[in-house]
């Protein structure tokens, strides 16, 4: 039996940068349900506006669950709301949750960026659902479904906001993070770093674009065969917690090697950074001497992030750990190698060749298998919006509040024939 909304419970964790979880706790609030949010940081505070309902963890990393414990008990929570399920505060939250029989709703950039975002209980990346689904169960809850799908877009969408609230973030918590002096950050970097690190990357946006255009244009002119590396950032979650590398240089080195070893001699290899680049990793440098010392110098490129899909265009294959970009590869038709866990590394349309068989004579994917899962995830949990921009949270917002108070998860929902309808994704696609 469905928990009456007046019975619901919200305990909001750490969200995306910027004011998506204070727009989504008000209007689960306006819905009935009681909401209150757990912040770590001057950060989160300054962007959850509801002072009522917002809770300072002044503590450190050792009293968190005990304290986490407390909150749950006190306040009667029976839903929590995160960001990622990977960092250590939320890991113990979702275990904790677990235990209790609570629903996890747990956000997550969009497995088919940009104009998606991603929406599912219990886990997300490698601790999803869609980890042990077997491609024939998506095709068997889809049989009733016979909408076309639109083309995923070719950038990302809203970049400029993303980065914008980054900064913003980190400044309220380098310059006025008074009452949570045992706030740690969950990745290596101190808060004064990252803010330099996101100033650095807001500076220098223009130059950065010019070098890619540039770039971008002797790679399609030049004439040559190549394969495309879809780098990530080192200190994602996706990357860090099911990317199976201990660095990225050791994954640089694996694609070098393999390249090096298996590819045809008038065949390139272009290593396209993650449009969210910071510098933190020098990868530069490191596939410079990784390319020099295999003796292929002349024939490896580095792109600067930027939009995806003209480069795809032409490609003969990509690699990737376990990017979302991957999905973008997929769609087209091109073989795909990835190594971590990933949603879509299904046997039916990604690749398990050795390197250098792959790129020597690379596999391609099943393409029909291929739509039918992107046709499940656009059916599921993929919706159309974005966390950053006004225009995309009021996108999201019209969806996902009635999601997360549906007694079934998204996966479920379509297999009992109680999904949401998604004609609005037309719109998505015609507004980007």
């Amino acid at each position: 039996m469905p928990r009456p909304v007046e019975a619901r419970n919200f305990l909001f964790l750490q969200g995306p940068h910027g004011p998506f979880f204070g727009r989504l706790g008000r209007m689960l609030q306006a819905a009935g349900c009681t909401v209150r949010r757990v912040g770590f940081n001057r950060g989160d505070q300054f962007f959850w506006r509801d002072r009522a309902s917002y809770i300072p963890y002044e503590g450190g990393p050792e009293d968190w669950p005990e304290t986490l414990c407390n909150l749950m008990e006190t306040h009667n929570i029976t839903d929590l709301v995160l960001y990622g399920d990977v960092r250590p505060i939320h890991a113990e939250a979702v275990a904790q949750a677990r235990k209790r029989g609570l629903t996890v709703h747990v956000f997550e950039e969009g497995y088919l960026r940009p104009y998606w975002v991603t929406y599912e209980r219990g886990g997300s990346n490698g601790h999803s659902r869609l980890m042990q689904m077997p491609l024939e169960d998506m095709r068997k809850a889809l049989e009733n479904c016979d909408i076309d799908q639109p083309d995923p877009p070719g950038h990302w969408g809203d970049m400029r906001e993303h980065i914008f609230y980054g900064a913003l973030y980190h400044a309220f918590v380098l310059l006025a993070n008074r009452g949570y002096r045992n706030f740690r950050p969950h990745r290596d970097l101190t808060v004064a770093q990252e803010f330099k690190l996101y100033l650095k990357r807001l500076w220098a946006m223009p130059l950065t674009a010019l070098e890619r255009r540039v770039s971008q244009w002797r790679i399609r002119n030049a004439g040559f065969p190549y394969h495309v590396v879809l780098m990530q950032l080192a200190h994602d979650s996706s990357f860090t917690a099911h990317g199976g590398f201990k660095s990225m240089e050791e994954f640089l080195e694996l694609c070098i090697e393999g390249f090096a070893k298996g590819a045809p001699r008038h065949h390139h290899l272009v290593f396209k950074e993650h449009p969210l680049d910071d510098g933190r990793v020098p990868a530069r440098r490191i596939l410079r001497d990784l390319a020099q010392r295999h003796g292929v110098a002349h024939r490896v490129h580095v792109l600067r992030g930027g939009k995806l899909a003209g480069l795809l265009d032409h490609a003969r294959s990509a690699v990737t750990v376990n990017s979302t970009a991957g999905q973008q590869v997929l769609w087209r038709g091109i073989p795909l190698r990835s190594f971590g866990a990933a949603v879509y590394a299904k046997p039916e349309f990604v690749s398990d060749q050795p390197l250098t068989e792959f790129f020597a004579r690379p596999r391609r994917p099943d393409s029909r298998a291929y739509r039918d899962y992107r046709h499940f995830l656009l059916e599921t949990s993929q919706l159309p919006g974005g966390f950053y921009s006004l225009r995309g949270r009021r996108m999201l917002l019209r969806q996902v509040v009635d999601m997360m108070l549906a007694p079934e998860d998204p996966y479920d929902a379509l297999k009992q024939g109680n999904a949401a309808p998604r004609q609005q994704l037309r719109l998505v696609h015609a507004a980007g």
